[in-house]
């Protein structure tokens, strides 16, 4: 499953500035509850309990927070880019600016794993993440993001 067949410019936040870890957690929320049939504090409750067990926090100033959820019935996936660099507690202590969010349906844990692996090798790309921090255009993001 491409990032092209789930994501439009609506699933693209530029400029957000939250102060904090919990700040950016409820923005996510709160947007992936417009393109669901799910409640913010339920997607809320599941991605702190994921980030309990350990941080999603992936290096290189990213971040994957992501919980499979009940009663969900598409996958979603969000691209936020920070105004400031925040404190998300990554692997690599350093602070995070840009983030996907990815919520999938409890029972469909071979494609959060895939579209997890995509994301990952799109934050893995130094030069794409590089270009991600530069543009501010929703259309041009997912165009990059796309590719």
């Amino acid at each position: 499953m491409r990032l092209s067949q789930i994501m439009d410019n609506d699933h693209i936040l530029v400029e957000i500035n939250p102060l904090n870890k919990r700040q950016l957690l409820q923005k996510l929320s709160e947007e992936a509850a417009k393109f669901s049939n799910i409640d913010e504090r339920i997607i809320f409750d599941a991605l702190l309990e994921r980030e309990n067990l350990g941080s999603t926090g992936f290096g290189n100033g990213t971040a994957v927070p992501h919980a499979r959820i009940a009663k969900l019935d598409k996958t979603i996936i969000l691209f936020a880019k920070l105004e400031e660099a925040i404190d998300f507690e990554s692997v690599d202590n350093k602070p995070i600016d840009l983030a996907f969010l990815l919520l999938s349906p409890e029972n469909n844990g071979a494609d959060h794993l895939t579209v997890l692996a995509n994301i990952s090798r799109v934050l893995k790309n130094a030069p794409l993440s590089a270009l991600l921090r530069k543009e501010n255009n929703k259309g041009k993001i997912l165009n990059l993001l796309n590719d």
